[in-house]
């Protein structure tokens, strides 16, 4: 059924590419609402883009639970196995802008937001299992060094290797950035990670909490990934193609009787979960917050909790996708973040970021809103744009029409004064920087002469080398050197021989 064309108040209007002039030579005239309010409406179609992770796609699915979780958590939904819960998830390049490549060399966001009858629950991740710092106060020199230069407004290569040879925990995340995982082939071919550990309760019959930490892993069925040249070629012949054939590969699926119906991009959802008294112990206290850093498999093991699926296309992109707002803050009951001090950063920057690009009713507007079944009803009044109405219940903890508090027991959120629940932080305020060690170069070392093979060793060189050799500055070069250095001697003078400079170990 066609729908009736109106002004934005309602108004039919027959011809709407007519404007009205005097005459058939004399101005337009001001009081033609339908042509002003359309060029007005124009000019403000645009709202500001995301410091980073600007440039993305998003879809459809669900997050179905395929192994209970009932041993480590009072939350129910993760109980009851085929449980489903609806699912948005939007990916994105970092540090593109909105109109650049998605082929270009960056980290990818792979953001989740589960609508459960408790809420929304954000899982908000990258496809990578680390991060390039520790310390919440780098992050935005982290950012400006990846984007213009604020003289010459270009992209700056001394400015971007300046920070990274200044910071040596980064030569981690670098390498991976480095190799053929810097340059995924698609936005759903990878896999997603939540870098920084959150924490699953349990609130037990006799009144006792328990809780582990865990880390988040999707993993899709086969990573798949581009090459360098593959990935220049497409940034200049198919600047959306990421965005393309996470598209077309849906569509695909829907297709009753064609080749690849069912063929749903799909992750497998899988924990890794650490004990508080492992948390604490020598052995493992410097690495469980240190998002540089991965945990090993071979002491935490992945636990499978479910399924990922992606099966519909968005109708209206900014309407369902530009709109969504993702935050790791975005919790539910039992489910709790953890003293990781780049995720308490993130608690804060992420819904700031989203109340700055969508204003402070960001959560009423309708990719965001949680479900009918989770009830909002709080004091929030008001504030630009307030699209869901309370009506004339008190915009306070009123007596005569209170609201019920019917949280679950246990739960962070449901009590009050037990300053003994969970971890005890015993300590003086101070100003905290972390401080490079040899333990930093550990697990770089690793993926160096371990992971790698000799193609994916050599494939790093010349990545690295292309973008590296670039820089201007000799002493910047070196200065990065000296940190390959600390991961691999014969790493650093591969490197130092693929850009033409000469280098002198310090070791």
């Amino acid at each position: 059924m066609a729908f009736n064309y109106t002004t934005s108040y309602g108004s039919p209007v027959n011809f709407p590419h007519a404007n009205q002039r005097v005459s058939t030579n004399g101005p337009a005239l001001l009081q033609d609402f339908h042509h002003i309010d359309n060029l007005a409406h124009l000019t403000r179609e645009r709202i500001p883009e995301r410091l980073v992770h600007a440039k993305g796609a998003g879809a459809y699915g669900y997050f179905e639970v395929t192994k209970s979780l009932e041993d480590i958590t009072s939350q129910r939904i993760f109980h009851e196995v085929g449980t489903q819960i609806p699912a948005t998830v939007r990916f994105s390049t970092v540090a593109g802008e909105m109109g650049s490549a998605e082929t270009t060399r960056d980290l990818n966001g792979f953001a989740i937001k589960l609508k459960t009858d408790q809420g929304n629950m954000d899982w908000v991740c990258l496809n990578t299992p680390i991060f390039f710092i520790r310390d919440p106060a780098k992050f935005p020199d982290l950012t400006h060094v990846q984007h213009r230069n604020p003289k010459t407004n270009l992209r700056d290569h001394d400015m971007f290797w300046d920070f990274f040879s200044q910071n040596p925990e980064t030569v981690h995340q670098i390498m991976i950035l480095f190799s053929d995982r810097g340059t995924p082939d698609g936005f759903h071919q990878q896999h997603g990670f939540s870098g920084t550990p959150f924490k699953f309760v349990k609130h037990d019959e006799d009144g006792k909490d328990s809780f582990v930490y865990f880390k988040l892993h999707l993993r899709t069925k086969e990573v798949k990934t581009l090459t360098a040249a593959q990935a220049t070629q497409l940034a200049g012949t198919n600047p959306d193609y990421a965005t393309q054939l996470l598209y077309q590969t849906i569509e695909a699926a829907n297709m009753r009787n064609g080749p690849t119906e069912g063929q749903f991009p799909e992750w497998t959802v899988n924990i890794q979960t650490m004990t508080h008294e492992q948390a604490i112990s020598e052995q493992w206290r410097d690495i469980v917050f240190d998002v540089t850093k991965v945990w090993p498999f071979k002491d935490f093991p992945l636990r499978e909790i479910g399924k990922l699926v992606l099966n519909r296309n968005p109708e209206n992109f900014f309407d369902e996708i530009e709109q969504l707002a993702f935050s790791p803050a975005h919790l539910i009951p039992y489910v709790e973040p953890t003293p990781d001090p780049i995720l308490q950063t993130r608690l804060f920057i992420y819904p700031d970021a989203q109340r700055y690009r969508l204003g402070v009713n960001n959560q009423q507007l309708p990719p965001n809103v949680p479900l009918p079944s989770a009830k909002t009803a709080n004091y929030q009044r008001a504030g630009r744009a307030a699209y869901i109405s309370q009506g004339s219940r008190p915009n306070y903890m009123s007596s005569t029409q209170a609201l019920n508090f019917v949280g679950p027991t246990g739960a962070i959120d449901s009590q009050v004064n037990d300053n003994k629940r969970q971890e005890i932080f015993d300590g003086s305020v101070f100003r905290d920087l972390s401080v490079v060690t040899p333990d930093d170069f550990v697990q770089p070392r690793i993926l160096w002469e371990k992971v790698w093979n000799a193609a994916e060793q050599q494939t790093f060189i010349d990545n690295v080398s292309d973008h590296l050799k670039v820089v201007t500055s000799p002493e910047i070069k070196q200065n990065q050197l000296l940190v390959f250095d600390q991961v691999d001697h014969d790493l650093a003078q591969r490197v130092a021989k693929a850009i033409g400079v000469t280098f002198v170990s310090q070791a």
